[in-house]
């Protein structure tokens, strides 16, 4: 999970398999071990590394919120507030200027794997009305290990 954070299409199913694992199986024992859900350790992840690109980054909100793997802005900004209590512009203006200048939006985008979800006819990949999994689901009982 930790290597492949930033896809959009992270599969919690595929995930569980690569373990071992069934995917309620996968849930309860990553809880246990960690202290929270797949999903959420993968949502604050994904908040960790979207604060590193506000501070240092010259890129838009919306082209971070693609780069750390949400698909969605809304969503990207409510989880961003929750977990820093700051939306993603007030961080940025909070810490903007206290460093180093910003490195050029081109720049940032190669260096995060150039421009995601963009194949050679510039379609996205993805169709109309998928969702994807969040990963969360209700944990509980014992892990055997």
């Amino acid at each position: 999970m930790d290597r492949d954070w930033a896809e959009a299409g992270l599969d919690l199913d595929a995930v569980a398999a690569h373990a071992g694992y069934s995917r309620y199986h996968f849930v309860r024992c990553f809880k246990e071990a960690y202290g929270e859900t797949p999903g959420q350790y993968l949502t604050r992840r994904r908040i960790e590394r979207a604060e590193e690109m506000l501070r240092s980054a010259d890129l838009s909100v919306t082209e971070i919120c693609g780069l750390v793997g949400f698909s969605s802005l809304g969503t990207f900004s409510s989880r961003f507030k929750r977990q820093t209590g700051l939306t993603p512009s007030e961080y940025r203006a909070k810490h903007v200027g206290r460093g180093a200048a910003l490195i050029p939006g081109c720049y940032a985008m190669l260096w995060a794997g150039g421009f995601p979800g963009r194949g050679p006819s510039g379609s996205t990949g993805q169709g109309a009305g998928e969702e994807r999994n969040s990963g969360e689901a209700e944990a509980g009982g014992d892990c055997l290990r």
